[in-house]
Parts: C-alpha cells; structure tokens; sequence
C-alpha cells in the first residue's frame, strides 16, 4: 500500500499547526522570530511552515520557543508526523532534513521580503511539485508532495491600524538612534468587513521618541477616526511581540476600543511601564474586529516608540 498520502497529510498537519501557533501570537515576522531565537534563521523558520518537508525537531523547538510557546507539547505530534515520514522508506529521509545552515541575514535588514504563498484564484490550495532533487526518489514509488497554500488575507490600505506582520521591522535590533522607525505600506487588499475604514488622526500623548524615564508607567493615546460605514462593536488593539519579554514596555495585551460609529473619533488608550534597561522601546498593535478577526489585516500597525532612559 503507498504510504505517500498519509506521509504528506501528516506533514501538512505538522505545518498547519506551526502556521496556527505563529497566527495566535500574531504572526510576527519571520526575522524577528529568527532574532527571537538567535540560533536558527528566518528562511528556515518559513521553510517550517511550508508543508514541504517536515522540520527537524530542533527547529520546531526554535520555532515555537520564538512563538513564547512550549515544545514539549509539540513533541507528541512531531513523532507522529516523523513515523509517518519515515514510514514511507528510506527515500524519504529526505523530506525530514533541515535548511538550518542556511545563514541569517544581518541584524540590522528590515523584514517583509519572506511571503506565504497565495492560493489560486477561486481555490483553497493547490499542488505542486517537490524540490527538484526529490525527483531521484521517485523511481522507488514517491510522487509529488502536496502543498497545501496559505490563503493571504492582507487587509485594507488604511492609515495605521491593522497590519501585515511581514511588513514591520525587527524590534531585535533597534536603538535609540533608530527613532522613528518607519513601517513599509503592504499593498493594498480588503478589510475584514466591507466598508470599513480607519484613519490615523495622531499621538495624542507620547509622540515618537519622547523621553521616558526607566521604571515609569505612563499613558500613551491614539486618536483613530471611523472614516468608513461599519460601526466599530467590541473592537480592540492586539499587541503583537507577545509574549512580552523584561527588556520590553509592558502593557496588556489587549487594548479595547469603545464602540465608535462612522465619522466619530476615539481616543484609544492604555498604560505603559518601561524597563530599567535604556534603549527604545518599540511596540506594534493591530486592529481586531469583534468577533476575533483582523480588522485590516493589510495595513500597516498602530504603534508606540518611546526611548528610555
């Protein structure tokens, strides 16, 4: 009986589970998942969630430590998914290496260049073939491995809220001297609810790089305006570099937004405590819309820098 069905299930469902966890913490860029880790690097990191090969388990350790997860409640289905591989034959050892030699880029590179695959017009996934070397196994009975892609939902063009993950810098490797950091625009796509709309109007306390000294709680405020025709229920900011580590500012992670219809504006606000250590403290939230969603998940984030010290 072919074991390839059930080989490339289980890889997929291995990949399903990476994509989900990374989802759940906000999908933060795979650079700045790379910084997190400081021991694998980001192409290997995105290779992981791919469902073309099944990751070692050194890197899904990496991977889900960068996502404040624990591994060892990955390790019962990572078995499961490498019996499934291994079962296949000895040719398929293949599927289970690691493109952990590949290096990181510099610390200083600003991510966004590392993309998922979108789906084809109208469909939820498609096939294609496996790295060109895994064509040698197929004399032993291995046919192509199935590719399951990540449907790209990329949001709206809105002015500040919201945002696609892939498009914010590495908070790695920031310094007071990088104040202001400048987010890239993704480009455009719809928001989660036909209609809406948001516009950034300003800080309205601690505008880029103020001065906060280490130890304070202080309270930042954004002013948004509803510029489209969705009342905004039960929405709120999702802070996204969780979970939150000393070196950071803490906040709660979710910040509400009280209901806000079209043509109003709302003050969004929420306390900040600085770390004792100096530096700039750079924090990125995005929009979610009442039920869970991301409101705009293409736009670019709504964010505080502040320097510390």
């Amino acid at each position: 009986m072919d074991d390839m069905p059930a080989r490339a299930e289980a890889i997929e469902a291995f990949a399903a589970a990476l994509r989900q966890l990374r989802k759940s913490v906000g999908n933060p860029p795979f650079r700045e998942m790379s910084g997190r880790s400081g021991a694998i690097s980001h192409t290997t990191l995105h290779e992981a969630t791919k469902g073309n090969r099944l990751p070692s388990w050194e890197t899904t350790v990496e991977f889900v430590k960068a996502c404040g997860a624990d591994p060892a409640a990955y390790r019962e289905r990572w078995e499961r998914a490498n019996l499934a591989v291994r079962s296949a034959g000895a040719g398929l050892e293949a599927f289970a290496t690691d493109v952990a030699s590949q290096p990181p880029r510099p610390a200083g590179e600003i991510a966004g260049d590392v993309r998922p695959v979108p789906s084809a017009p109208g469909g939820r996934g498609r096939f294609r073939p496996v790295h060109p070397a895994a064509f040698a196994v197929a004399a032993v009975g291995v046919a192509t491995a199935v590719l399951v892609a990540v449907a790209v939902n990329r949001g709206s063009g809105t002015d500040g809220p919201g945002l696609d993950p892939s498009e914010s810098p590495s908070t790695t490797s920031l310094s007071a001297a990088d104040c202001p950091v400048v987010p890239t625009s993704p480009p455009w796509s719809p928001p989660a609810h036909e209609g809406d709309s948001a516009k950034f109007i300003g800080d309205i306390t601690l505008t880029d790089c103020t001065r906060v000294g280490p130890r304070q709680t202080v309270t930042k405020v954004w002013r948004l305006k509803n510029t489209g025709t969705v009342p905004w229920k039960g929405y709120s900011l999702h802070r996204l570099d969780l979970p939150q580590r000393p070196d950071q500012c803490q906040t709660v992670p979710d910040v509400p937004i009280k209901d806000t219809r079209p043509g109003e504006m709302v003050d969004i606000r929420t306390n900040i405590t600085t770390p004792s250590k100096p530096g700039l403290c750079y924090v990125r939230f995005k929009m979610m819309e009442g039920s869970g969603r991301v409101a705009f998940p293409g736009g670019r984030p709504l964010n505080f820098q502040v320097i510390v010290g």
